[in-house]
């Protein structure tokens, strides 16, 4: 089979046992580095998209994708929900409530965030439901002011299903100051653990409750939540729902209140991306280190390749070829290890925490009980490109040495 001069002699550079067996070491530690570093950036970013989606699903699973919300209480909601179902976006709208207030439990307090619901629907829009660990959504009944609360909270309050605590709200009033706390005794009927700071930070109430608080009719409700198919298309869908209602409707979405949070998970992932970089950068490195004494103890061979009629170009082709070979070959060793560590690292984890009987990630710690893991192709394909194209740059400087080599020097002592 016809092979050009360059890659015939690359190939077989890379294949045949060299004299110098320290030589032969080091590229093969080049190899070895490279695989591992290829290997490491898949897991990490993997399992960095893990988290991720992880926290995405458990905090945009409990607050709302957007919200349409009328500048004074909305007396009938279902108009403004048929409207906002028209968009293609909307896979449902239910109505809502929110105000700020205080917890009050034995002299103990802490800021909290109410959420008026209906139990009957809330499912359409929320995972609360799936993560009710006292208790249940549906003893959330008009007039009898229960509340759900977080686990965070309850652990905090020492509360448990059927003790009382106390809501106090600021209300606009003629008042010298303006504003004067209005209380609320509230039952807790409820307790929700999702693994996010939201536990901590959100109670759940009737929504005709929370139209009570606030001193409005039963009927009353601050606007509709939406849940949307395309979370990242939620300022473009809520904004024209909103506008095509009129200016007595506001619009509201998700990135206000949490875009910050997965912004910074965004910043983290590429800057553990670039740090993880530099392991495959310094395999390159090696590369370069190995070509270079390569080209020392192949000198004679250059030299007999010139006389014979082999241009510089040719030359510096062969250490190309024998380079990126060893580039691909890591590269390619080091993404499928890592493809395969991705998809099983769970398992692992789960593997290493039975034999040694340590919880790494207990619930009582941290938000999530497992290490996830979300193996994506987009970052494998980036990942072994930049193996690639790496490797192939180490080669660069290595080759044009050899090419530059003079066949009469090379040849004076041989």
């Amino acid at each position: 089979m016809f092979r050009p001069l360059a890659i015939f002699i690359g190939t077989r550079y890379t294949r045949a046992k060299r004299r110098n067996h320290f030589i032969s070491f080091i590229s093969m530690t080049s190899m070895i580095g490279l695989a591992l570093g290829v290997l490491a950036m898949i897991v990490v970013l993997s399992v960095m998209n893990g988290f991720q989606q992880e926290m995405s699903s458990r905090i945009l699973g409990m607050v709302p994708h957007a919200v349409i919300a009328g500048v004074k209480p909305v007396d009938d909601w279902k108009p403004v929900a048929a409207a906002a179902m028209k968009n293609p976006e909307v896979t449902a709208a239910v109505p809502f409530t929110e105000m700020d207030g205080m917890l009050s439990y034995k002299g103990a307090m802490q800021p909290i965030q109410i959420n008026g619901i209906d139990p009957a629907l809330e499912s359409q829009v929320s995972i609360v439901t799936q993560h009710i660990v006292q208790g249940r959504l549906q003893d959330l009944r008009p007039g009898e002011f229960g509340v759900v609360l977080g686990e965070i909270t309850a652990r905090r309050f020492r509360l448990n299903v059927g003790d009382k605590l106390t809501l106090i709200v600021p209300e606009l009033s003629a008042a010298p100051g303006g504003i004067t706390p209005r209380l609320q005794r509230l039952t807790v009927v409820g307790i929700f653990r999702v693994g996010a700071e939201l536990d901590g930070s959100m109670g759940l109430v009737n929504v005709a409750d929370a139209a009570e608080i606030q001193h409005w009719q039963a009927n009353q409700v601050q606007g509709v939540r939406l849940a949307l198919k395309d979370l990242y298309a939620a300022p473009q869908v809520s904004s024209a729902i909103a506008t095509g209602l009129g200016a007595d409707y506001r619009a509201d979405d998700w990135t206000h209140t949490q875009g910050s949070l997965f912004s910074a998970m965004k910043m983290e992932k590429t800057m553990i991306g670039l740090l993880l970089l530099m392991i495959v950068a310094v395999a390159a490195f090696n590369i370069i280190a190995t070509l270079i004494m390569v080209v020392n103890d192949k000198g004679a061979d250059i030299a007999i390749l010139r006389t014979i009629g082999a241009t510089p170009r040719q030359i510096m082709t062969i250490f190309m070829v024998q380079g990126t070979v060893i580039g691909v070959i890591g590269t390619l060793i080091g993404g499928i290890l890592g493809v395969i560590a991705a998809i099983n690292v769970s398992a692992m984890v789960a593997w290493v925490e039975r034999v040694s009987g340590q919880h790494i990630f207990t619930s009582d710690v941290y938000f999530i009980s497992n290490l996830p893991s979300d193996l994506q192709t987009g970052d494998v394909v980036l990942i072994c490109s930049a193996g690639f194209i790496l490797s192939f740059l180490a080669t660069l400087y290595p080759a044009w040495r050899a090419a530059q080599i003079e066949p009469a020097h090379a040849l004076r002592y041989e």
